[in-house]
């Protein structure tokens, strides 16, 4: 019998594949583009999991594929982009899997804005504007000042603004006129305080809290992720009044089962969220709950994909367990990458420090604004997220991006 993955996170593969195998099944990836998962195929065994190359991006293509696939017993999706699609194939091959309507409302991050600001879970409402100057009326109006503009589909950090005056507001609002969007321009709220996200796994509309990722953004006007951390240390009640808000906001949305990775600042007056991915965290997030947590995480995955109760809501988590951060190394500029320095220095730096490569020389970066200027990611482990986001800095600083090409 088999698992089939619709695409996938960079990272995870190993684990998913060997959590498949637990479960008495293979692991089966349909992908557009190997390079995706290029260090994940490096170092797995050939005969871990079955790729099968398709056009991800044509459901017919797709449809053809798993009907192909040999005691199809599963689909799962850790992506964005691929999750209304899988959602879709599931219920049409008869597979157990989340509601397609549910995922479709989590996919458009203005929607869920918007019901959980009339159910009174979210202090701002989400305000749809045609990309623009003209559309700065609207904004002012409707939202104020500062604001947050987004695209509605986005992911990786891309086509998101931050505005704190006018002039900023219709700079913003010119160059979303220019970029095309996954989905449709809106305005909200912007908030102040810093960000986390909130690891969860959920079944039949009860959530468990497996943690708190603290996580840093740059400076503005990139607005992309740089570095977190996991797990962040937090007085007990504060974690039981996350872990009862985030089950709330769920339940709201409509997710009721399945991994959710939930991004929230922490203000003056408590938690508010930013956005919902359901999903496990991106990065290294799913690595750095399997190591942290003293368990294969992505069981539950597999568990969930076969309609069966995941054993991580209730199973006792792992204590005393190392924690862990890591930092994104970007690209100073766009251009093409001929490699790195600094990466046989990493060894000397405290923390079992490893390294993460998402692109390898000759790829092409074309924007360094945002998730796609990452070239790789470095690791390291402490006895406290605190410290593991320290010594993983450290090392970080020490990795340079060769880049030629560009301006």
């Amino acid at each position: 019998m088999t698992i089939a993955a619709l695409e996938s996170l960079s990272f995870g593969l190993g684990r998913m594949a060997s959590a498949a195998a637990e479960a008495g099944h293979r692991l089966c990836l349909l992908t557009r583009d190997r390079s995706v998962y290029r260090h994940e195929l490096d170092t797995l065994p050939q005969e871990a999991l079955t790729v099968v190359d398709v056009d991800t991006n044509d459901p017919a293509a797709v449809r053809s594929a798993l009907s192909a696939v040999p005691g199809l017993a599963g689909l799962i999706n850790t992506t964005d982009t691929w999750s209304v699609p899988a959602a879709d194939l599931a219920a049409e091959f008869g597979l157990p899997g989340p509601d397609p309507a549910a995922v479709r409302l989590l996919r458009d991050k203005s929607r869920v804005r918007g019901l959980l600001h009339s159910r009174g879970l979210s202090r701002s409402a989400a305000v749809h504007i045609v990309p623009g100057a003209a559309a700065a009326g609207d904004v002012l109006r409707e939202v104020g000042l500062p604001a947050v503009l987004k695209d509605s589909a986005g992911t990786s950090s891309r086509n998101v603004w931050i505005v704190h005056d006018r002039e900023a507001l219709r700079g913003a609002l010119d160059e979303a006129g220019q970029r095309p969007l996954m989905g449709g321009l809106f305005a909200e709220g912007f908030l102040a305080g810093p960000l986390y996200s909130a690891e969860t796994i959920s079944w039949d509309g009860a959530t468990r809290l497996l943690g708190v990722l603290s996580r840093q953004t740059s400076r503005q006007p990139a607005v992309r992720e740089e570095a977190a951390a996991f797990p962040v240390a937090l007085p007990d009640p504060e974690r039981r009044g996350i872990e009862e808000w985030v089950g709330r906001i769920l339940l709201a949305a409509g997710h009721r089962s399945g991994f959710a990775h939930v991004e929230f600042v922490l203000t003056a007056e408590g938690p508010e969220l930013v956005e919902i991915n359901r999903r496990i965290g991106g990065a290294l997030v799913g690595e750095v709950l399997c190591r942290s947590l003293g368990t294969n995480v992505y069981a539950a995955m597999m568990e969930e994909a076969l309609g069966r109760r995941p054993r991580l809501m209730d199973a006792p988590l792992g204590s005393g367990g190392p924690a862990f951060g890591f930092v994104l190394v970007h690209a100073d500029h766009p251009g093409v990458l001929k490699g790195w320095l600094g990466l046989d220095e990493l060894a000397s730096f405290p923390g079992s420090v490893r390294w993460y490569p998402t692109k390898e020389p000759g790829d092409a970066l074309p924007d360094v604004g945002d998730q796609r200027g990452c070239t790789g990611i470095v690791l390291a482990e402490a006895e406290t997220a605190e410290l593991a986001q320290h010594r993983a800095w450290s090392a970080a600083t020490w990795v340079r991006p060769v880049v030629t090409g560009g301006p």
